[in-house]
């Protein structure tokens, strides 16, 4: 199973994801459509070279928004540090831990995990507060700085 995921860079907020399997480039254009979707969408998404994220389904979609398209260059891992972070601590808090049986059991540990780091671990970025609450509190604001939103 794969894992999809589209995170506010500034808050560390994890918008939407999905774990499909196999990954395909519908699983992921849903998962953006989503956030699209939400009354503030981003201005930019960036993501990584993954085929799934270079595919016409996924570039068509955002072409017919305005947002801006941002791609990492080719093994540039640093490029997107932050939701590498993420998919670290995801596996060495959550994945790891377990023995899933079925992938059902696993997005459901995986559901916990993320609902924990949204709503309920301090950062310490973000002066201790959990990432979902400044989400809100940044979009509840008028848009100042421009909003990136990281995919993986």
């Amino acid at each position: 199973m794969y894992l999809v995921a589209i995170m506010d860079w500034h808050t560390r907020r994890v918008i939407s994801w999905r774990m499909p399997n196999p990954l395909e480039a519908d699983f992921c254009v849903e998962t953006l459509n989503e956030v699209l979707h939400k009354p503030r969408p981003p201005e930019i998404v960036n993501t990584d070279q993954r085929s799934q994220l270079t595919s016409f389904a996924w570039t068509d979609r955002l072409r017919r928004t305005v947002v801006r398209i941002s791609m990492d260059g080719k093994g540039r891992s640093l490029d997107n540090i932050i939701i590498e972070r993420l998919w670290r601590t995801l596996k060495y808090e959550c994945v790891y831990l377990h023995t899933w049986e079925a992938g059902s059991e696993a997005k459901a540990g995986i559901r916990k995990w993320m609902a924990l780091c949204n709503y309920q671990r301090p950062h310490s970025a973000l002066g201790g507060r959990p990432p979902a609450v400044v989400y809100w509190l940044r979009n509840d604001k008028p848009q100042s700085d421009q909003q990136e939103q990281r995919v993986a």
